[in-house]
């Protein structure tokens, strides 16, 4: 599962490549990240001015290539939200057999489509007063599209009013299994990238030229993969399993300690009311003899 998105990162001079984004309403650089799961593949650094989507399909083709080179029977499926369902990434992931779930904007015409369902789901909130939750499925195609494709609706009606969501995919699978279980599950990735920026200092883009800020960035990214290879190899089965990389940070890298150096040896001294020793050396231990 390669999930992508986008983020902004907010710059508070005139580095080159910052523009005002009208979305989210400040001048920023609009980084694009791709994760497989926890894994984080690509954090590449784009202009604030840019498509959401830009350069997405050239980085997703050359991930699919690279994997079918060591995984050929390997089954790829690539989940976005609404900014990535571009008519050519759909149809070149349907040419080389990937999966898709993306999301799709609402429309007039989607909403029409769809129109009865909504009325039906009104009324019972009318009659019952609790919150109605439907889920459904028709073909539909776009204007720029040459092919009709699986729309699977999430229909909803709250004391908020109507609240439809749409989604394009070519997976089987029950509606609502894919919306809830799959589709869904993409909001975990935006758990890594506040990991990236908030723990990591992937925003810590204040260089003046362009090539220096992509190099910052790419320091996070490092940062952030060898503290997720930690958790996942040498932390797995303990209580710091899941943990944040704030919570790694806090708990397993910044220890009070004591470096006394010889010509004969260094000597690494921790302290001793260090509440996590036990971890820290099981820790250590894994990853010496893996």
């Amino acid at each position: 599962m390669l999930d992508f998105d986008a983020t902004d990162d907010a710059v508070h001079g005139k580095q080159e490549g910052r523009f005002f984004h009208g979305y989210y309403d400040h001048y920023c650089f609009l980084p694009l990240y791709v994760f497989c799961q926890d894994q984080l593949l690509v954090s590449y650094l784009r202009p604030g001015n840019i498509d959401g989507a830009k350069h997405a399909w050239a980085i997703l083709s050359l991930l699919v290539k690279r994997f079918r080179q060591s995984w050929p029977a390997v089954r790829i499926i690539f989940r976005g939200d609404s900014g990535f369902c571009r008519r050519r990434m759909l149809a070149w992931c349907e040419r080389h057999e990937v999966g898709y779930l993306v999301g799709i904007a609402q429309n007039k015409r989607l909403n029409e489509i769809t129109a009865q369902w909504q009325q039906a789901a009104e009324k019972q909130y009318a009659t019952s007063g609790e919150k109605v939750r439907w889920f459904d499925e028709f073909q539909y195609a776009a204007k720029s599209w040459q092919r009709t494709r699986r729309i699977i609706v999430k229909i909803e009606h709250t004391e908020k009013g109507s609240n439809p969501r749409y989604v394009v995919t070519n997976l089987t699978g029950k509606p609502q299994s894919l919306y809830d279980k799959l589709y869904c599950a993409r909001g975990e990735m935006e758990n890594r990238i506040k990991e990236q920026q908030l723990d990591l200092f992937a925003d810590r883009t204040s260089c003046h030229r362009w090539w220096s800020n992509q190099f910052r960035l790419l320091l996070s990214s490092l940062a952030y993969i060898l503290l997720e290879t930690i958790r996942r190899l040498a932390l797995q089965g303990t209580e710091l399993a899941q943990a944040y990389v704030s919570t790694l940070r806090l708990k397993l890298i910044k220890i009070g300690a004591v470096m006394l150096r010889n010509t004969r040896r260094i000597r690494f001294l921790l302290a001793s009311s260090y509440p996590y020793q036990k971890l820290f050396f099981q820790m250590a231990e894994r990853l010496t003899s893996g």
